[in-house]
């Protein structure tokens, strides 16, 4: 599987066509006016990462809108809210990964790229800045940018992500509670209580800090 592979920049340019100057030309070292305000209005995004062996791994972040700190035009945060604890990007980030990060702006086509160097940071005047519904995180990614860009709308268009006409029908999915089940080898019948732990888990702990929330402040 996967032969004739490509393996280096000269053979990928024999496909491709160089990108325009004006493609080039959009990639800045820091932060604009225009990527401060999709910043501000973005309430999803994406951040990928990579293990030391070289493993890639990415994981969706959301809040209101603004939920990620912008602290200058060189410094971003993203206070660490309540997740599954696996630490995927955490660890990674504090084993030397950089990150990309894709910030989403509910029904806007255009996406907002971010990379930079990262770190995982417990200072608190960066703490209090990333405070989200008076939840004030225990860590922050801490993102130093090196280069910021717009994404044009070619992936949008194609997919229709916020055009409703093009979701699937209701149920065309198995539930979280299903999968979680399966996982677990239990049968249908335990599906409806793995759910009501999951909405419970979600109630409780939706605006709580990463890490043990007895401890929260």
């Amino acid at each position: 599987m996967f032969t004739n592979r490509l393996t280096t920049d000269a053979q990928l340019r024999e496909i491709y066509r160089p990108p325009m100057d004006a493609i080039e030309a959009k990639i800045q070292p820091s932060l604009d006016d225009h990527a401060r305000a999709h910043i501000d209005l973005a309430s999803f995004v994406i951040i990928g990462t990579c293990a030391p062996d070289g493993t890639a791994d990415v994981s969706p972040k959301g809040g209101p809108a603004g939920f990620v700190t912008v602290l200058d035009d060189q410094h971003l945060a993203i206070g660490d809210l309540s997740g599954n604890n696996l630490l995927d990007t955490l660890s990674n980030i504090a084993a030397g990964s950089g990150v990309g990060i894709i910030f989403m702006v509910p029904g806007n086509e255009i996406t907002l790229r971010v990379n930079g160097q990262a770190c995982i940071t417990t200072d608190a005047e960066v703490l209090d800045a990333c405070a989200v519904r008076d939840c004030r995180p225990k860590t922050a990614i801490g993102v130093t940018i090196t280069e910021q860009f717009m994404h044009c709308a070619k992936a949008f268009r194609r997919s229709g992500l916020w055009q409703p006409e093009t979701w699937p029908v209701e149920g065309s999915l198995a539930s979280l509670g299903k999968i979680v089940a399966g996982g677990m080898g239990l049968d249908d019948a335990a599906v409806s209580a793995v759910e009501e732990l999951l909405e419970a888990n979600y109630e409780e702990t939706m605006w709580e800090p990463g890490g043990d929330a007895e401890e929260s402040s």
